[in-house]
């Protein structure tokens, strides 16, 4: 036996640190997953039921019931709907302009690129409320609906604007983290590409893109959820109800004088299922993203 393994205390042949670790770990579970089973808990209750139990249990005999859900996706849907619309493209772009002003921050040497790179990091740190009243008079003055006489511009035209006001604000933070990724890629690998003859576009394309899928995951799995869970924007420059996106539809489940708990708890699971599929989806893409795995 092992010095290490002889120096642990024991009772019973039972170690007591490795116990006393697992019962921490349960612990921290425990305390995370607590408001996620009180929420499904909440959902799946009549209102009765959840005036006459606690927040944690489970519903009563009589009190299950689905009713919730199915008013939350009739009431959601629309705005799932435009939420896709507006956060699958932003999310794209967003991480495809990033990666390109990354790899000409970090593969390309030009005058005046540490510069820009400290306007790139500064963007990071703009918060939402500082652009509000320059952003609302910005669009006011594009007046996309007007500039382009297309059916689907004007019909969309809050989208629009929703999902471009997001491109532009995601791009800082994905060129900071495209760049942290790209600064491991062999320096050796792409000048031997570029002494094949090989352009900066080429190498991009062929040798830099494919490397990228990694971080990708993580820039679209961070911009996505962004996006998604976005109200400040939304309130402010989507004004047309029917383009409403679910944040907004979410915030008015909440009523004015009654409060109906197991809806508006339903709404929040349905809302967050998007984003749950996106975590599904790149999980293991994102896991080595975050560890630098190219």
């Amino acid at each position: 036996m092992s010095t290490d393994a002889t120096s642990r205390p024991s009772i019973a042949g039972v170690d007591v640190s490795r116990v006393a670790l697992y019962a921490a770990l349960l612990g921290m579970v425990a305390f995370y997953l607590a408001p996620l089973e009180s929420g499904l808990a909440t959902a799946f209750k009549t209102p009765a039921g959840f005036r006459t139990t606690t927040p944690f249990a489970l519903p009563p005999v009589g009190e299950f019931t689905v009713d919730a859900w199915g008013t939350a996706f009739d009431r959601l849907g629309t705005g799932l709907t435009n939420s896709a619309l507006m956060a699958v493209p932003a999310t794209v772009l967003s991480a495809l302009f990033g990666s390109l002003a990354a790899y000409g921050l970090t593969n390309l040497d030009w005058r005046g690129q540490v510069g820009v790179l400290m306007l790139f990091v500064a963007g990071v740190f703009i918060p939402y409320q500082a652009v509000l009243v320059p952003l609302t008079q910005f669009w006011s003055f594009v007046d996309l609906a007007g500039r382009l006489p297309i059916s689907a511009v004007d019909r969309y035209e809050g989208l629009i604007n929703l999902s471009i006001t997001h491109v532009a604000y995601g791009v800082p933070i994905c060129t900071v983290l495209f760049r942290s990724y790209y600064a491991t890629i062999d320096d050796e690998m792409l000048e031997a590409a570029r002494l094949d003859g090989a352009s900066a576009a080429t190498i991009y394309r062929r040798i830099v893109l494919p490397l990228s899928v990694p971080i990708f995951a993580v820039t679209l799995i961070y911009q996505f959820t962004q996006i998604w869970n976005d109200l400040l924007f939304a309130i402010v420059l989507v004004s047309d109800p029917s383009n409403q996106v679910v944040t907004v539809a979410l915030n008015q489940l909440q009523g004015s004088f009654v409060q109906q708990y197991n809806l508006q708890m339903a709404g929040a699971f349905v809302a967050a299922l998007p984003t749950l599929a996106v975590y599904v989806l790149f999980g293991e893409q994102f896991a080595k993203g975050v560890a630098g795995d190219t």
